[in-house]
């Protein structure tokens, strides 16, 4: 038997890392652009929002660093050959993830603000049940999801607020833009 060493298992996780990474960024930005959020979606720019709703650009920041965490954990855990709990804490990540992406389309796309919330607690049990299992194979794993955390719960009170605040959200209809020109 093989030991590799710990220079090795640091190469073996940056050539995971190199393609997890990009990944999960790359699902998270497609499913942003199905249904394009912020300034970009008149929907969206119509509702009443709470006090509390960050500026547009912050949303893609924080989604991005998230996004970079994740594929960071993902790459930990499948670099972690050895554990007996590495099938199921992959298993559930996709889940999780599958959860993830089907948020904006749902809230941005089918302007569903009731069943988006709902949407949101699934992925925080979903996660967080993720969380846990990445814990038990490699701790750094489970830190990289905190922020993942952080940010469902936040979404949740925003998600949940701006239902609140506009209870006829799916019968909004944006008005049709101005033609660029007149001739």
């Amino acid at each position: 038997m093989e030991i590799a060493s710990k220079g090795q298992l640091r190469l073996a996780f940056l050539r995971w890392a190199v393609v997890t990474v990009p990944f999960i960024v790359l699902l998270g930005f497609t499913s942003a652009r199905i249904a394009p959020g912020g300034s970009e979606n008149l929907w969206y720019q119509m509702l009443v929002k709470p006090a509390n709703t960050p500026p547009d650009w912050v949303f893609p920041v924080a989604w991005t660093t998230i996004y970079v965490l994740m594929g960071l954990a993902l790459a930990m855990i499948i670099n972690a050959r050895g554990s007996k709990l590495r099938g199921p804490a992959l298993a559930i990540f996709a889940v999780q993830m599958t959860a993830n992406l089907l948020w904006s389309p749902l809230f941005f796309g089918m302007h569903q603000l009731f069943w988006a919330f709902v949407l949101l607690i699934v992925m925080f049990v979903l996660a967080l049940v993720t969380t846990i299992v990445f814990g038990r194979i490699r701790i750094g794993a489970a830190v990289l999801m905190l922020p993942y955390l952080a940010w469902l719960c936040f979404a949740g009170s925003l998600n949940y607020q701006i239902d609140q605040l506009n209870p006829n959200a799916e019968t909004l209809v944006p008005a049709q833009s101005a033609p660029q020109m007149n001739i």
